[in-house]
């Protein structure tokens, strides 16, 4: 591409987030309610309700209107995949970026320059999500959640063998996986069914409505049964041997008390490290994660071959370090109020 000069005079960070102002002006994931705002996906610290018009996949408005009902914004406006709009003096465009259903890098031409914004995104596979498209830019906005040489992920399909391996090994306890409950829920399950297996999997309450929606949306997860109490609060003895899938935040509560001899799991990218597992009694940790490892986010870096890097939240100083190593300007936007444990 060209030149990054006089970019950050019409992109830049505000007390909102990340503020376009070229001839219109609109934010990015906005912290804060604001007057027009482009939503990457649909996590809650990226997805607020409140803004006067949201621009985003119609997956990704699907997904809010779930979450915080249909009036979560005065105007809703769905912009599909590789659809062209224009925005003040700019021209603007959604293309996937493999974090979850309907996520969505933006895409931001102005003045014969373009800027990248990515969002959160990975590049492993997932079934219930379109794969990321690297696009080349000028400037390119990524996140460094897992921005350190230590996160090295694995392939999914050895993490959910080694799911499968302990339900063979131990029938007669229920494994409970700890998942967030929009993006990992759903991507664990379709993973599961890819590897064959084909029984029943029972929710926790809250899963419910997120996985009906993936569903309702296309993404076939099988069967899915709730995962409610026995008779008169009895346990459900009738789970032992089965996966049951719950929010992280259940699996130390009473709730988790009515599951047989429950053998807890964890899915997510910071099992990697083994202190956090053992700090959260998690017997069976799986590597499981939905943004870019630190390979994944230098390759993602080479592919894009951008003039400048900026880095909006994550492990900011090792990424621009190696960049810098590399011949590649980079900066930290140091943008807060975006989360990395919700993985």
């Amino acid at each position: 591409m060209g030149s990054a000069d006089g970019i950050d005079q019409w992109i830049r960070p505000g007390p909102n987030g990340l503020e376009v102002n070229a001839g219109a002006r609109f934010h990015i994931d906005a912290l804060r309610a604001s007057e027009c705002v482009v939503v990457t996906h649909g996590h809650a610290d990226h997805a607020r309700p409140g803004h006067g018009r949201v621009i985003a996949t119609p997956e990704t408005l699907a997904i809010m209107a779930a979450r915080y009902g249909e009036n979560f914004t005065a105007e809703a406006t769905p912009l599909p995949y590789h659809q062209d709009m224009v925005l003040g003096d700019t021209t603007i465009r959604l293309v996937p970026a493999g974090h979850v259903l309907g996520s969505a890098q933006v895409v931001i031409d102005h003045n014969g320059q373009r800027v990248v914004v990515s969002g959160d995104y990975k590049r492993k596979a997932d079934p219930t999500c379109t794969a990321f498209e690297p696009v080349e830019c000028d400037v390119f906005i990524t996140e460094a959640t897992f921005a350190l040489p230590v996160f090295s992920h694995p392939d999914p399909e050895t993490e959910i063998a080694k799911l499968l391996s302990s339900l063979r090994l131990f029938p007669e306890r229920c494994h409970v996986i700890g998942a967030y409950s929009l993006g990992k829920a759903q991507r664990l399950i379709a993973l599961i069914r890819q590897a064959g297996y084909d029984q029943p999997i029972y929710l926790h309450g809250a899963q419910q409505k997120l996985c009906q929606l993936y569903q309702d949306l296309g993404i076939d997860l099988g069967e899915l049964k709730p995962a409610t109490a026995g008779e008169k609060g009895k346990p459900r003895e009738d789970l032992a041997g089965q996966i049951v899938i719950a929010p992280p935040s259940a699996l130390a509560d009473k709730w988790s008390r009515r599951l047989p001899d429950p053998l807890v799991v964890m899915a997510s990218g910071w099992m990697q490290i083994r202190q956090r597992a053992k700090q959260s009694g998690v017997e069976l940790p799986l590597i499981l994660s939905d943004h870019a490892d630190w390979a994944d986010l230098i390759r993602t870096i080479d592919d894009v071959a951008p003039a400048e890097v900026w880095v909006t939240h994550g492990r900011e100083e090792a990424l621009i370090r190696a960049l810098a190593l590399k011949g590649v300007k980079a900066r930290a936007l140091s943008l807060i109020g975006y989360e990395d444990d919700a993985e």
